[in-house]
């Protein structure tokens, strides 16, 4: 047992230090029979260890003057593993890192997501909203935007995403666009000429305008709608057929791996092109 009132030196302190760190806090009989530090703490009992390094770390808390500055002039022994600490800085970077690296995976995949499959219902909201609102100059992309976002959930760059499915529907020359505004493509009815040529002049003089240009625009509306739904349906075939086309390629890899598990279990050696 060692003397408790006996001034401690800093060759002890340092071996105090560094045995903590070498074997951990608490394990003050292990520092002491370490022939690295046995020299320096033989002198010392188990409680001196451990009273004296509970004093150092309140001191070091503190940031006291004169434990701040023997911390600093501390130099790292080469024998000496790695603290927690170092290794829970490494561990961390580790996990910071694979991370992001997955958070790049999860946006690449989330892109392809959206560019296949919510584009049929982007162009559908689209749509609605050429037909409802019934600007006749068309409607800008704001517009556009706010009528959707009251009616439906969408991302939070829903509107980046929206511009790029308008500017590909006018490439499809299924919009028109004029200045900064887009509208739908309406076709002159070929039937005018014949329903003018059919009713006579007396007939025509009796048939009220503000009739005719509201049958004509219900008329467009319904064509409208008719487009719209006929485009969703083709963009749902399109993306049935490629699910379709992705499951037969999965059952194929999948007999393909069966068929070389069952020669593998046989014995027989398979080479692979």
């Amino acid at each position: 047992m060692g003397n408790p009132k006996q001034k401690w030196t800093s060759e002890e302190e340092e071996a105090l230090r560094a045995g903590v760190a070498k074997h951990g806090t608490g394990k003050w009989k292990d520092i002491q029979r370490d022939p690295e530090f046995n020299p320096f703490l033989s002198s010392r009992s188990n409680i001196d260890l451990k009273d004296k390094w509970r004093n150092m770390s309140v001191s070091a808390n503190g940031q006291g003057p004169r434990e701040k500055s023997r911390t600093q002039k501390t130099k790292p022994n080469p024998d000496v593993p790695s603290t927690p600490s170092t290794l829970a800085q490494t561990s961390t970077a580790a996990s910071v890192s694979h991370d992001a690296t997955v958070g790049l995976s999860v946006d690449d995949c989330s892109k392809s997501l959206t560019d296949g499959t919510n584009a049929s219902r982007y162009n559908a909201m689209i749509f609605e909203a050429l037909s409802t609102l019934k600007e006749p100059n068309g409607l800008d992309t704001g517009k556009i935007v706010s009528f959707i976002e009251q009616r439906h959930e969408v991302p939070q760059n829903f509107r980046r995403l929206l511009s790029t499915r308008l500017r590909r529907l006018v490439a499809q020359d299924k919009l028109e666009k004029v200045q900064n505004c887009y509208k739908m493509k309406t076709e002159a009815p070929s039937e005018k000429p014949t329903l003018k040529q059919d009713i006579q002049p007396r007939q025509l003089q009796s048939i009220d305008h503000s009739t005719v240009e509201e049958a004509a625009e219900a008329a467009a509306n319904k064509i409208a709608e008719a487009e719209n739904k006929s485009f969703v349906a083709a963009e749902a075939v399109k993306e049935a057929e490629r699910i379709a086309k992705m499951a037969e390629e999965t059952d194929s890899m999948l007999q393909l791996a069966k068929d070389i598990f069952e020669k593998c279990s046989q014995g027989e050696i398979v080479l692979m092109a």
